[in-house]
């Protein structure tokens, strides 16, 4: 013990200074740059050497032609946001399942798997549906617990279900098809969706005063299913192009998210919701949004390199190889090292600092179904990305929790958010495990569309 860590001091120097700096509050962005230049500095680096830094930023991040999806699917998901689908959306499913106990609750989780493969933006998705159904499922008498866990849950379905811009940075990360991904974390995204109305159903069932039944007396006078075919159609056949063109290996990523964001302004055109200010206020939004993940990819690569240097990832490799545990077990613990990871930083820093570690161990991992390394990365890639949904939910940093609790009004208790979201995170986990033991959840359909 003495040896490893006087071998690799600096680079755990550097993690724990990087844990230290996270919790002072720190920008995470500059404090990973920082960090990087520092520890250059500290570890006798050749300056010369920092120049492969400016040069890994502009050649692997800059002038990476897929970095250009995430602006366009970012605008894509906060104009449909803006378009007022969803609200017409949501209050027809209510129709549909209004006569069951649970109905509206069931109706938030599946307009959340819709608007997932439509927006992909999590902070959106969640305020959205909190917007528009916190209020209705609260004067409707359902317990506190069960509509912010739905709300916030659903929510985050956003980062798993494709476009994902998630799934386009571990693309890139990992050096995989973001088709691939695409196309396995469908089955994943839908499972999740599933076990959450399954939950929701099971529990309205056997506590009925915790989803009493809504109130049908104003309702929509359009018959059900021209109110469906009106409110379905339009993301419907958004999300098909956009999907089924990236899938069928007719556009790219980056050509798809561009044809996406032009159907979203001929939607939000088609719904009369398009002026000069909710263009604008996209815009800016998206440009925010863009930013952020941008200064962190470029702080995280400096970082990266560095800790490269001093030794970081092997310091990893032999850390998780030296437990003496099967692949089952190394990919438990490293579910379990990101799960932790989860609570206190944001899936971007966890996915560049901690990906480009653990991903060389992975590859050569022998789980006995004869997969490639490439589709041994997928499914890893599928995993994490299923781990990474609940760094969302679980507390003290989970974003979904405040940006629920920020549209509260002061109605419901942190406290009671808190425990709303225990079951979902437990469904999330067993999504986790599922995909985990039956690879064919992840697999099939790259298999099927190759």
């Amino acid at each position: 013990m003495a040896e490893f860590l006087s071998e690799y001091a600096l680079a755990l120097l550097m993690v724990v200074t990087l844990l230290a700096g996270i919790f002072s509050g720190y920008p995470v962005a500059f404090l990973l740059g920082g960090l990087g230049i520092v520890f250059a500095f500290i570890g006798d680096i050749p300056v010369p050497f920092l120049g492969t830094v400016g040069s890994r930023i502009f050649g692997g991040v800059i002038e990476n032609w897929l970095m250009i999806a995430i602006p366009l699917f970012v605008f894509m998901g906060l104009m449909l946001e803006r378009s007022g689908v969803a609200k017409r959306l949501l209050l027809t499913l209510q129709r549909l399942f209004g006569r069951t106990h649970g109905g509206l609750a069931v109706s938030v989780a599946i307009l959340g798997v819709i608007m997932a493969a439509s927006t992909g933006i999590i902070g959106a998705s969640v305020v959205m549906l909190g917007l528009l159904a916190l209020p209705v499922m609260m004067k409707q008498g359902y317990r506190a617990e069960m509509a912010c866990g739905v709300i916030a849950a659903s929510g985050t379905l956003g980062i798993l279900i494709p476009p994902s811009i998630m799934l386009v940075l571990m693309g890139s990360i990992l050096q995989i098809s973001v088709g691939a991904l695409f196309k396995a974390a469908l089955l994943p995204g839908l499972l999740l969706g599933g076990l959450y109305i399954a939950y929701l159903l099971i529990t309205a069932r056997i506590r009925p005063d915790w989803a009493p039944l809504a109130d049908m007396a104003d309702v929509d006078p359009t018959p059900l299913p021209l109110a469906l075919l009106r409110d379905l159609l339009g993301p419907f056949v958004l999300i098909f192009v956009v999907l089924g063109s990236i899938m069928a290996g007719i556009a790219t990523p980056t050509e798809a998210a561009a044809i996406g964001a032009l159907g979203s302004l001929l939607l939000a055109l088609a719904m009369r919701s398009l002026d000069f200010a909710t263009l604008r206020e996209a815009v800016r939004e998206t440009s925010r949004t863009s930013a952020m993940i941008l200064f962190v990819v470029i702080g995280a690569t400096c970082f990266s390199v560095v800790f490269k240097r001093l030794g970081g990832d092997y310091m990893i490799e032999e850390l998780i190889t030296g437990t003496g545990l099967g692949p089952y077990g190394l990919m438990l613990l490293i579910m379990g090292l990101i799960f932790v990871l989860g609570f206190f930083l944001e899936w971007i820093e966890i996915s560049f600092v901690v990906l480009p570690l653990v991903a060389p161990v992975v590859e050569v991992l022998d789980f006995g179904y004869g997969l490639s390394g490439q589709g041994l990365l997928v499914w890893f890639a599928i995993l994490v990305a299923i781990n990474l949904q609940t760094s969302f939910l679980t507390p003290p940093f989970g974003y979904a929790l405040f940006y629920l609790k920020g549209i509260t009004e002061g109605q419901v208790s942190i406290l009671t958010i808190y425990r709303s979201i225990i079951p979902f995170v437990l469904l999330q986990v067993t999504g986790l495990v599922l995909c985990m033991v039956f690879p064919a959840l992840v697999l099939w359909l790259p298999g099927l569309m190759p």
